[in-house]
This record gives C-alpha cells, structure tokens and sequence, in this order.
C-alpha cells in the first residue's frame, strides 16, 4: 500500500476526525501511561487547529492538523527508502511539492521538521474543505518495495476501521485482552460511564480520564 491507496480509502475529514478522537480515548483507557501510547489527539493544539497524532516508539509516527482550511496528513516511516535521511536530506521528489499554500506552514512546522529544518516525511496527503477526495503528490515510488513509503504500517487502522482491526492491533501492542464490543462503542463516538471503562481497564477511573476526555474532546454524558 502507498499513499496513493490511503487516499483512495480515508473516509470524510469527519469521520476521519471522529476515529482520530477514538483511538486516542482507546489508547488514553488501555495506556494511563503517556508515554506509552500509540495514538493521540489534541483539540486545542494551537488557536483553531486540531492534531492527531501517532507515534510506534521505534520511529515510525504520523501528525494529520485539522484546520479550517481542511487536513494535512503528514506520515515517516523511519525505514522507508524515501526518507530523507536515505536521500541526501530532502524529502523524495513529489512528496510535499504540491502541497498547497494553505498547508505549507504545516509542511514547515517546527513538530514535523528535524534541528536542521527538513521535512521529517515519507508519506503526505491533504483535503482542503472544498475538496471531494484525498489528495497527494505525483510520486516515482522505488521499484520492488511493498510499502515503498511505509503507508502500510503508519495509516493501518485509518483505512481498515473496523473495530476488530483495532482489537487485534491492541491485544498484540498492549498484551491484554480487548473487550470488542467496547471497542465498538467508542468507535460510535458513546460517552464513558465507568462500566464501560472498565470493561477496557479495571485499573482506570473515570476521574483520571477526566484531563484526557478534556484534550481529546471526546463526548462527555450529560
């Protein structure tokens, strides 16, 4: 898969949004500890901008900047032969040069660059609000590589959204047992009552989610 199937398969900027706050509400359940986290999302992360996150602790992350304007999807994969590391520290050709000018500040951002300014990106995608369908650059991808620029592993459970794709990528990462059809309510976006965490996490309250519900902007029970 590359970034050309990702955008043939991401759904709406508001579905996407809406499964961006679920599994970072999974991950803040399964995982009290930050650090240890797979997924995030943070709704005030700058003034009108919203940032889902993903990070694999072994290298590979992904940043999508909700705005105004739209989404910019920005995705490394660390051992992909398109990074820049493997290209004389710049991005491969028809990654990022047809992002357009509404986005470039995020192409620039100081999150996604490294100290010397480059763009930290295998993989870029883009939906402005007037757009009908993803966007992407024109890419020569390398010859004779499946997952060319690491699209595979870095957007998996944005194309498959099942919530059995998540239970499996869970129990494998976390080594636990994931509820199902937990998972599935929080996939339908359900506010948390307490049985409901703990069907995920006996160890977890609804009180110490009370900072992650906040930053996530997950529904809240009246």
């Amino acid at each position: 898969m590359t970034v050309y199937d990702v955008a043939r398969r991401l759904p709406t900027i508001v579905e996407l949004r809406d499964l961006c706050r679920s599994l970072a509400m999974l991950d803040a359940i399964l995982s009290p500890d930050w650090e240890s986290r797979y997924y995030s999302f943070i709704a005030s992360w700058a003034e009108g901008e919203e940032m889902a996150s993903m990070r694999n602790g072994s290298g590979d992350e992904y940043s999508i900047v909700f705005s105004a304007a739209g989404v910019y999807v920005r995705g490394f994969g660390h051992e992909s032969p398109m990074s820049p590391y493997g290209h004389d520290g710049e991005p491969w050709p028809g990654v990022i040069d047809d992002v357009p000018d509404v986005f470039k500040p995020f192409v620039e951002e100081a999150a996604f660059t490294d100290e010397d300014g480059v763009p930290v990106v295998t993989a870029c995608l883009w939906r402005e609000m007037t757009d009908d369908q993803w966007r992407h650059g024109t890419i020569d991808f390398p010859l004779n590589r499946t997952d060319p620029d690491g699209a595979t592993g870095l957007f998996r459970l944005l194309v498959d959204r099942s919530p059995e794709a998540f239970q499996r990528f869970a129990e494998d990462y976390y080594e636990v047992s994931v509820d199902l059809e937990a998972v599935g309510d929080l996939y339908a976006l359900r506010p948390l009552h307490q049985d409901l965490v703990s069907s995920l996490n006996a160890e977890v309250t609804l009180a110490d989610l009370a900072q992650d519900i906040s930053e996530i902007s997950y529904p809240q029970a009246h």
